[in-house]
């Protein structure tokens, strides 16, 4: 067995410790090394202890040269570590002291405020949030066209009944309708019939505090003539003035066909190498949407005085009514080359007057197309025509906005509020404006005498605004408006001679085009319309049905209106 040298001790006869002099043994010691002696603080205990394994287990080393011993303390140092512990005793153990009112307290108050909570509140947040998200995905999924039920099933519903008879030949999404552009040089006037009224100034100083009450005008008849019933068109078509006919209410609703959500059709007639377009006896291209792209839904009852056909109803009455009580009533008019071609002799008739203008599409197409203008300012000796439309506002719980207490102060909000539940609307009338070459039109904001009352109603304010400029403004594109039009015509021309309907999707952002018989919405249909899945589709070669049938379709006057309200 190998023996273990201690080896020499020097002696220090001074004192306990090492001499301060190394002896020769220990002459390997390095130098100028103090030495640290330990506080009664420190536990002590043994350096090493050779007869305990360390565990691999605790620290599970990669390298077992790296492995981390675990040495304790025996029986005797812990007890003498314990003993040193009872002894050890600061002289002041008290918390030091804090200021109660010092800027310490004052700052952390501070970080604490924002975290305080009411549980009432913000169960009151939660729920609204959850509101908000169901009414979001609900609107998402009614543009998106997913097959879910319904809370607005009175709304979305097809605007023609599809029968067992018809064929579909094409549905375009509403996504390539966005691709679209084309640009048509500037329009020339055919014909110009009708008489128009001077605007009255005054009503341009309205106000929420100067209110108006609004006029009913029975005695005025208000005409709502389609395309192949109206005599000009019939007389331009004799004389091959054109290939493509339709009005401005036809042309507005195609031009903005992607912001609308309600469902219309437009009969299309194909009669030799001529294109008609044009609209039902009862369409709803007569009427105007209210709310149409707001994301409160309307009551589903019919006969509720804020549902969607009673307010489509309403805002019809009140845009009559408007434009024709803004105007001098004082027997000066401005005449033009013909009298009115809807009215009989002697008949007293709105302030109106037709344009008959052509468009060139192709180098061998013209469209022409019916537009209106409601009146005419003279300024300066310069003369100008304006179009007169008018919203309204029903119910301010519904918008958010009351008009009576902010179209003074916050104009622009309002406006605002209605073009993000009006967009189709608003855009078909500047887009009206555009085609008949408005220099003015003026919107009328027109609010209920009391919520619940829809025969009564106030002129609030009226401003004016220039198409152009207030296309740019809702970001309604010309070009675009005219690739749409363009689009369409080009496919209805490679269709055979007969009669067809374009069809707004009543659930989902696409049209489609069905082949109807000659006699279509001649005779009152009583069969159910077809589901989607039992529609005919396109058959491979059909032969074309004689188009030279033609719908009639009669004015519609403000009676028959007042009647339904």
């Amino acid at each position: 067995m190998v023996g273990f040298e201690v080896g020499a001790v020097p002696f220090n006869p001074d004192g306990w410790g090492p001499p301060e002099t190394p002896a020769p043994l220990l002459s390997n010691h390095p130098s100028n090394v103090p030495f640290a002696p330990f506080s009664r603080s420190e536990k002590l205990g043994r350096i090493a202890d050779w007869t305990r394994n360390y565990n691999p287990s605790r620290n599970n080393p990669r390298n077992p040269s790296d492995a981390v011993f675990d040495f304790a303390l025996d029986e005797s140092s812990a007890a003498l570590a314990a003993d040193d512990d009872s002894t050890f005793r600061l002289v002041d153990g008290k918390p030091p002291s804090r200021p109660r009112f010092g800027p310490k307290w004052r700052f952390q108050q501070q970080r604490q405020l924002p975290q305080r909570r009411d549980e009432e509140v913000e169960a009151r947040k939660r729920e609204a949030e959850k509101e908000r998200a169901r009414r979001d995905r609900l609107y998402n999924l009614n543009r998106s066209g997913a097959n879910v039920p319904r809370r607005e099933a009175a709304v979305f519903k097809s605007s023609v009944d599809i029968q067992p008879e018809w064929t579909m030949l094409d549905q375009i999404p509403f996504s390539t309708f966005s691709k679209l552009s084309f640009s048509v040089p500037e329009p020339e006037d055919l014909l110009v019939c009708g008489a128009l009224e001077f605007y009255d100034r005054t009503y341009d100083r309205v106000n929420p505090k100067n209110e108006k009450r609004l006029e009913r005008f029975k005695n005025r008849n208000f005409f709502k003539v389609t395309t192949t019933d109206d005599p000009i068109i019939r007389r331009l078509a004799n004389e091959d003035k054109a290939t493509v006919f339709a009005t401005d209410s036809i042309l507005s609703t195609l031009m903005c066909t992607p912001r609308s959500v309600y469902s219309w059709d437009i009969v299309i007639q194909r009669v030799g190498n001529k294109l008609f377009f044009d609209k039902r006896d009862g369409s709803q291209l007569d009427l105007l949407s209210v709310n149409e792209t707001s994301q409160e839904p309307l009551p589903e009852a019919k006969e509720d005085i804020n549902s969607a056909y009673s307010l489509s109803v309403e805002a019809a009455y009140i845009n009559q009514n408007f434009s024709q009580q803004v105007l001098l009533r004082d027997g000066n008019k401005v005449t033009f080359e013909e009298p009115n071609p809807f009215a009989a002799e002697g008949e007293e008739v709105a302030s109106v007057a037709y344009r008959y203008r052509r468009w060139k599409l192709d180098d061998d197409m013209y469209l022409v197309a019916r537009c209106e203008v409601q009146s005419v300012s003279d300024v300066k000796g310069q003369r100008s025509f304006l179009t007169l439309n008018a919203l309204n506002e029903f119910d301010p719980k519904y918008s958010g906005v009351d008009w009576r207490q902010k179209l003074e102060t916050q104009r622009g909000a309002v406006l605002a509020t209605e073009l993000k539940n009006n967009a189709n609307k608003l855009a078909k009338w500047t887009a009206q404006a555009l085609l008949a070459s408005a220099d003015v039109m003026k919107l009328g904001y027109v609010s209920r005498v009391h919520p619940r009352d829809h025969f009564n109603h106030v002129i609030l304010s009226v401003v004016g605004y220039k198409p152009r400029e207030f296309a740019t403004q809702i970001n309604l594109n010309t070009s675009n408006m005219w690739g749409i039009v363009k689009s369409i015509v080009d496919l209805c021309m490679k269709l055979n001679e007969g009669k067809y309907v374009l069809v707004k999707d009543p659930s989902k952002p696409q049209v489609r085009i069905y082949e109807v018989p000659a006699d279509a919405f001649e005779n009152d249909y009583v069969e159910e319309p077809l589901p989607e899945e039992e529609q005919v589709q396109p058959l491979a070669e059909e032969d074309g049905n004689d188009g030279e049938a033609i719908a009639s379709t009669n004015g519609v006057e403000e009676k028959e209106i007042n009647a339904e309200v």
